[in-house]
């Protein structure tokens, strides 16, 4: 019966099929495990690269298909990676390429202003989704990945978003404690991201050489700038710990880099205001200066409970403090994503809970960044009237 059904449709979910009025679950799950889930990557830059190794690590997935703008990048990614040649496809329409070539699951790494038409093109494919963040650049941007997710549940295939913080046991404790009132209602939240920068070299005849090394975090349009690409991951913690989307924003900031070329801000001060009182302030600095502190404070009324990317967990509380150390969250947390993936495919869990906290996040970094730029207060629900969209200018690029 199973070789009678094709991979994509057997992997996608048989619950309630044919497939599985003949076959017990069990069966069905041995079965699956026994054919490794063949996977497309698109985008084979750092973050690319990495995932595609983590895959070949798991062992529950075979890369079959390569997509990268660059040819002689997805390429070089195949020779490592045990790809054929007829199998790497480059250009803007590379994905489409690789979507054609038939796989059960995709995972996105591309700049992020390509992720919603994607994500949607993924799904009518009939694959599984694995995307990176933030999920878009703009408002319509994130409203499209929110209609490709309910088309994907609808269609029984999963459809998954990589924020590493959520992964992390410690973390998860620590903000279910705030959430519980261990220490009292939330007062206010400081969340700080200072890293690193990119290089932002001056334009060329097209954006080509922008859509490598990171340069597109320093554009609006192809990545969303600093504070939507970068401290997205403390909007989301944020946002996690007060359980509601922020109802405005107010703040101010500069291009602080030398000679800028991208459009992006660098350092920020935005004042999020939410519903329930509330209140986050934010710092961002996004120079090169060799400065590492991404952390989220919870000030509440009997204590407090800070939140480091890397680094420490640490309640304070009158009855004693308890926390831990943050470690190995950038590649760990990954790697127990791509398990979560897997394992959701395999067991067909098609709720996809990881996207819609992620648009939430993307919308909430959207907003920051709009109101600071613009020097001004600007609500939720005006900016969602705005649905402002930002457009990449891809003249020239190939195709």
């Amino acid at each position: 019966m199973v070789d009678k059904l094709t991979r994509r449709s057997f992997l996608g979910g048989m619950a309630g099929s044919a497939a599985f009025n003949i076959m017990t679950r069990s069966a069905a799950l041995e079965t699956a495990a026994n054919s490794k889930i063949e996977v497309g990557v698109v985008g084979l830059g750092g973050r690319g690269d990495m995932i595609a190794q983590f895959l070949q690590m798991h062992g529950g997935y075979k890369i079959t298909s390569l997509a990268d703008y660059f040819p002689e990048v997805s390429l070089a990614a195949g020779e490592r990676f045990g790809v054929p040649k007829t199998r790497c496809f480059s250009g803007l329409m590379g994905y489409k390429r690789l979507l054609e070539s038939g796989v059960d699951a995709v995972f996105l790494e591309t700049p992020p202003c390509f992720f919603p038409e994607h994500g949607m093109a993924a799904v009518e494919a009939g694959c599984h989704v694995y995307m990176a963040k933030p999920v878009a650049c703009d408002v319509p941007g994130c409203l499209r990945v929110r209609e490709a997710a309910q088309k994907a549940k609808d269609r029984g295939t999963v459809f998954f978003v990589d924020f590493q913080i959520r992964t992390n046991p410690l973390i998860a404790q620590g903000i279910e404690k705030v959430r519980n009132g261990e220490i009292g209602p939330i007062g206010m939240l400081r969340s700080l991201w200072i890293d690193t920068g990119y290089s932002d070299p001056e334009f060329t005849g097209t954006i080509e050489s922008r859509l490598q090394r990171l340069i597109w975090v320093n554009d609006n349009a192809l990545g969303g700038g600093y504070h939507v690409c970068a401290a997205i991951h403390i909007i989301d913690e944020a946002l996690w710990l007060v359980g509601e989307n922020p109802a405005s924003a107010v703040g101010v900031s500069r291009a602080v880099r030398g000679d800028p070329q991208g459009d992006s801000h660098d350092a920020y001060a935005i004042t999020y205001e939410f519903a329930n009182g509330a209140v986050l302030n934010h710092f961002g600095d996004h120079r090169k200066t060799n400065n590492f502190d991404l952390r989220c404070t919870a000030h509440c009324r009997d204590g407090y409970l800070e939140l480091g990317y890397n680094g420490r967990v640490l309640l304070h509380q009158r009855n004693g403090d308890w926390g831990g150390e943050v470690k190995d969250l950038y590649e760990g947390g990954t790697k127990r994503n791509i398990a979560t993936f897997h394992d959701d495919i395999l067991a067909g869990n098609r709720e996809n809970t990881t996207v819609e906290p992620s648009v939430n996040a993307a919308l909430a970094s959207i907003l920051g960044r709009d109101a600071a730029a613009k020097k001004t207060r600007m609500t939720w629900d005006e900016m969602m009237t705005a649905n402002r969209r930002l457009t990449p200018n891809l003249e020239g690029l190939k195709m």
